[in-house]
């Protein structure tokens, strides 16, 4: 059984108040959305690894800050397993713009949500509100992956 795999994640609010999610499933085959990042390569930091990915996603320039929780999924029938570590980030240049294209062709939509939208989409980690929204470091246990 191979390891677990690491990814960081984005926890970005803009000036409205409005939390930053993507829909990382390619042609849109899911309505499942989740904060920007992926993941981590061996030989680059965390932090490091973070800028680049959502860059990638997004085209926007980030800072990184403290992380806010760490999360668990994995698919209960198979074997992969992943912790994602998700940091505090603020936007330091660029703006979402719909012709940005994810150099991997993941990513198919990016935007942000308020707190109210978020009650009427899909999204991961179940704690997501309570993160974006709060503060502190929280450690959020093994949740089946989603599709």
């Amino acid at each position: 059984m191979p390891p677990p795999r690491i990814a960081v994640r984005a926890v970005i609010l803009d000036q409205s108040d409005r939390l930053l999610l993507v829909n990382a499933w390619p042609d849109g085959l899911s309505d499942l959305w989740c904060v920007p990042g992926g993941g981590a390569e061996r030989g680059s930091s965390l932090p490091d690894n973070l800028v680049r990915e959502v860059y990638e996603e997004t085209g926007l320039r980030i800072a990184v800050g403290a992380p806010c929780l760490v999360n668990e999924f994995h698919d209960p029938s198979g074997d992969f397993h992943q912790v994602d570590i998700y940091f505090r980030c603020s936007v330091t240049g660029g703006q979402l713009d719909e012709t940005w294209k994810d150099p991997e062709g993941i990513v198919t939509q990016r935007r942000f949500f308020t707190r109210d939208e978020m009650a009427g989409i899909r999204f991961k980690p179940d704690s997501l509100p309570e993160v974006a929204w709060g503060d502190g470091l929280l450690y959020d246990p093994l949740e089946p992956i989603l599709r």
